[in-house]
């Protein structure tokens, strides 16, 4: 805010300095009162050569006097000889206290605008925007129940409204996180619990057998199958608790809808082209017919642009294209990178949550780009795979045509 007090300030303080400036030229700069000089010299010539009087031609003349009319004049007026005869030529000076003040009003009506729209500037942008900065700091420390004030400002109202959306679902998330994680603790609690009872019955009966307590046959085949039937319940609950360790662990949500795939595309071009160009990578988009998809636009772009990271990041910086086709009432984009460097038997496992492949190297990841690319695909009622083709990497989204 201090700082907007002090722009404003800089601001009306030059503003009145060019008023000043302006003012002080205009009185010392030199007026049109030479101009008459030049048309009464021009007068004379005529009078010389014609003999006529007529100043029709020379606005700031006024009249051209001689005889006893010389010197009876009021108006300004300068004295002229031509052909032996004198003449008093008047003639008009410009008012150069109108000229400011004409200048001064259209000078003053400026600052006024100005004025109004730095007040403007002030109200419904900077005021808004010093109530909301501490927002995000609060939302960063997980103070949730931070205060946001509505703004019924066409200028910050939507960002004041999604900013009250981003603390709803950082608030949801947060819920659905710990009780995920009280669900998960007392799932493992219970099934470690629970394994404690047959893998004791396992020990015994492991005991038992390795002391030859039992002499009859039948009595250590009956406990060798007590301990494989132990071992299979202690099994069945490893398979639980890795089957709850394995839980999707992010909640996606889609929005069915429909789009073009040109607007698709545009947006991944404006987002990555310049980028790109920057760094010398050539990106090219094959042509393509645009048809309309069944999908959430927001969700595809994020694909697109999750697929164009990852070429950005593991390929060798040469080229990025994006090539189409059709096939069965399906849209397939296909987003390709040079310099691919994974082998092909682990393309079964690229698309698991948190796996990196050979190639990641130094390179800073998650390994969750390609599994949220699946899980959004699926929810879209689409597929992606990937395979590579002479020597590029290439995914491939399949998308429904509407």
């Amino acid at each position: 805010m201090s700082t907007f007090r002090k722009l404003a300030a800089a601001v009306i303080l030059l503003f009145i300095a060019m008023i000043a400036g302006l003012n002080i030229y205009l009185l010392c700069s030199v007026n049109d009162s030479g101009i008459y000089r030049v048309e009464a010299k021009r007068l004379a010539d005529r009078i010389e050569e014609t003999g006529s009087t007529d100043i029709s031609g020379f606005p700031h003349l006024t009249g051209v006097y001689s005889g006893e009319q010389l010197y009876r004049s009021d108006e300004h007026y300068l004295i002229i000889e031509a052909g032996g005869t004198p003449y008093r030529v008047e003639y008009t000076v410009s008012d150069k206290n109108r000229t400011i003040l004409a200048v001064d009003l259209v000078m003053g009506a400026l600052f006024l605008l100005v004025i109004l729209l730095l007040i403007f500037i002030r109200r419904h942008i900077v005021v808004p925007f010093g109530r909301l900065n501490k927002v995000p700091q609060e939302l960063a420390r997980g103070n949730l129940s931070v205060p946001i004030p509505e703004e019924k400002s066409r200028l910050f109202g939507k960002f004041t409204w999604g900013v009250n959306l981003l603390r709803e679902k950082i608030e949801s998330d947060r819920e659905k996180e710990l009780s995920m994680q009280r669900d998960k603790k007392l799932l493992l609690l219970s099934l470690s619990h629970d394994i404690k009872t047959p893998l004791s019955a396992i020990k015994l009966n492991a005991k038992a057998l390795a002391r030859g307590l039992y002499k009859d046959e039948e009595k250590r085949r009956s406990a060798a199958e007590s301990i494989n039937s132990r071992a299979d319940e202690i099994e069945h609950f490893v398979s639980e608790i890795t089957k709850a360790a394995s839980e999707d662990f992010m909640d996606f949500e889609v929005t069915h809808g429909e789009a073009f795939l040109s607007s698709i595309i545009t947006r991944l071009s404006d987002r990555y082209a310049p980028q790109l160009s920057v760094s010398g990578t050539e990106f090219s988009i094959d042509s393509f017919d645009d048809c309309i998809l069944s999908c959430d636009p927001d969700r595809l772009a994020e694909c697109l642009q999750n697929l164009v990271e990852n070429a950005i990041k593991y390929g060798d910086g040469r080229r990025i294209g994006l090539s189409f086709d059709k096939m069965d009432g399906c849209e397939l984009i296909t987003v390709s990178n040079t310099g691919c460097s994974l082998e092909e038997k682990e393309l079964p496992q690229i698309f698991e949550s948190f796996h990196r492949g050979s190639n990641a190297g130094k390179v800073q990841g998650n390994g969750l780009g390609l599994f949220i690319c699946k899980r959004l695909m699926s929810l879209m009622g689409g597929e992606v795979y990937a395979d590579i083709r002479d020597g590029c990497f290439c995914v491939t989204l399949v998308v429904k045509m509407a």
